[in-house]
C-alpha cells in the first residue's frame, strides 16, 4: 500500500504521481456539480460530495483522485442563482481528456464517482469512449444512490438537499454547513413523488427544472444532521464502493483481458 499523505491528484508531486501509477494504474474521476442547494448548503455540495467519497474510496483502493472540476450538466436548476451548468458535449469532453491524459501515463483502470443525477447520461457516453477508444478498464458508480441504498432509511432518503447531502458536505467541510438558516422546506410528499417518479428504471421523465419537485428549490429534513453521522456515512459509502468497484474490476479483466487485450482487438477490428 502506497504511503501517500494524500490521494488528490493535484496536491502530489510528479515522481509521487508517476510511482503511484506504476504501483496501482487506478485513478477515479468524482463527478458532481455547481447548483443551489437551499440555504443552508453551498452550491458545491455535489463536488464536495464526490471529491470526500473519491478519496475515501482511494484510499481503500489504492489509487489517486483526478481534479474532476466542479461543474456538470444541471440545466435543471439553472432558474435558482448559484448554478452553473455545462453543455452535455463540453461535460463529455472534459470527462474524457481528463482521463485519456491520465492514461497516456499508465492508468489503466478508471473509476468515475459521480452524486449528480444530471451526470448520468454524459457520463456513461464518456465512460464508453474511455473504454473503447482509449483502451482504459471502466466502471462508474452512482455514489448518491448507494448512500441513499445504505442509509436513506435512516436519514430520509436522497432528498435534494436534506439530510444524506448535508452529511456529505459535513464530512468534507463542516464549516460551510449552516442548520440555523434551514427555514422553507419544501413539501416532503411532493418531493418524494416527484423523485420516485424520475428514478424508476423503466421511464425515465424529462422535468423542465427543479421546482417541479420542490418549489424551494430544495427539501427533506437535515437539522438533526451531526459530524460523527457524516463520518459514519462516508466510512459505509467507502468500504461499500471500495469492495464492489475491486470485485468489478477484477471481474472485467478475467472477461476482457486487461487493456492490453482491448488495444489489440480494437486494431484487429
Amino acid at each position: 500500500m502506497s504511503d501517500l499523505s494524500t490521494r488528490y491528484f493535484i496536491d502530489l508531486t510528479q515522481p509521487e504521481i508517476a510511482a503511484q501509477l506504476r504501483r496501482n494504474p487506478l485513478v477515479i474521476f468524482p463527478a458532481g456539480s455547481v447548483e443551489q442547494h437551499g440555504p443552508h448548503l453551498p452550491t458545491g455540495t455535489d463536488i464536495y460530495a464526490a471529491n470526500v467519497v473519491a478519496h475515501a474510496v482511494a484510499e481503500r483502493m489504492d489509487g489517486l483522485v483526478l481534479p474532476g472540476g466542479p461543474l456538470g450538466v444541471t440545466p435543471m436548476h439553472a432558474p435558482f442563482e448559484g448554478t452553473i451548468t455545462l453543455t452535455p458535449e463540453t461535460y463529455m469532453q472534459v470527462v474524457t481528456e481528463t482521463c485519456v491524459s491520465t492514461a497516456r501515463h499508465g492508468a489503466r483502470r478508471c473509476l468515475i464517482l459521480n452524486w449528480h443525477e444530471g451526470n448520468i447520461p454524459s457520463l456513461s457516453i464518456a465512460a464508453d469512449a474511455l473504454h473503447r477508444e482509449h483502451g482504459m478498464s471502466v466502471v462508474t458508480v452512482q455514489a448518491c444512490y448507494v448512500a441513499a441504498e445504505l442509509f436513506g432509511e435512516e436519514f430520509g432518503g436522497l432528498t435534494h438537499g436534506g439530510e444524506i447531502e448535508v452529511l456529505a458536505v459535513l464530512a468534507y467541510r463542516p464549516e460551510l454547513v449552516h442548520l440555523e438558516r434551514i427555514d422553507y422546506s419544501s413539501n416532503a410528499e411532493r418531493g418524494q413523488e416527484m423523485d420516485r417518479l424520475r428514478r424508476t428504471h423503466s421511464y425515465q421523465p424529462v422535468l423542465t427544472d427543479i421546482r417541479s419537485i420542490a418549489p424551494t428549490g430544495w427539501y427533506g429534513s437535515p437539522e438533526h444532521a451531526t459530524v460523527a453521522k457524516a463520518r459514519r456515512m462516508l466510512d459505509g459509502v467507502a468500504a461499500a464502493i471500495g469492495t464492489e468497484a475491486a470485485e468489478i474490476f477484477a471481474r472485467l479483466d478475467a472477461v476482457q483481458g486487461g487493456t492490453a487485450e482491448v488495444r489489440r482487438l480494437q486494431q484487429v477490428g
